[in-house]
């Protein structure tokens, strides 16, 4: 599976373009939907896969099921299991805290977790809106704390990590709870 950035809007947010052969996912489509869909080019979208519905990751989110038809994924429709879209190969796990309908994509084959502004490099997710919880966060923390260390994580905003390293490094793993 091929991963491509594409850093978008004002908050600079991370949208990912995940390629198997022709066939495309997007993850959280948060603006400039020109940009987006000149990447998109000649490929089959085979779907849209949201972490959560913050203005940020869902900017182009109407242009491109209005232009492509393309099925949306998100907490609304997904529980936590296993999903097969075409060739891609994922696991739903529901990572509440910085929202209520925060999710992570897990695509174990390629060992990467998509996890929207559920966690960051050395950091994660704001907790003071509305619909964010502290409690839910720290949830979301130990259940993600139990996966492999190896495991690459590409979150909403800002560079990758890897999950051990934030096991070991990230305050918020060690020090809030």
């Amino acid at each position: 599976m091929r991963i491509e950035i594409i850093k978008v809007g004002e908050l600079q947010t991370n949208c990912y373009m995940l390629s198997i052969d022709n066939d495309v996912l997007l993850i959280d489509p948060g603006d400039e939907y020109e940009k987006i869909n000149n990447k998109i080019k000649n490929k089959n979208l085979v779907g849209i896969l949201i972490t959560h519905r913050h203005f940020d990751h869902v900017g182009a989110l109407n242009e491109l099921i209005n232009n492509y038809n393309a099925k949306v994924y998100d907490f609304n429709n997904l529980k936590e299991e296993e999903y097969k879209i075409n060739s891609f190969k994922f696991k739903v796990i529901y990572t509440k805290g910085h929202t209520d309908d925060s999710i992570t994509f897990y695509f174990y084959k390629d060992n990467v977790m998509f996890c929207g502004d559920f966690l960051f490099k050395d950091s994660i997710g704001r907790c003071d809106f509305g619909n964010s919880s502290i409690q839910e966060m720290k949830k979301s923390i130990d259940k993600i704390r139990k996966y492999e260390d190896n495991i690459v994580i590409y979150p909403g905003h800002g560079p990758k990590t890897v999950l051990g390293y934030e096991k070991e490094n990230n305050y918020f793993f060690n020090n809030i709870w």
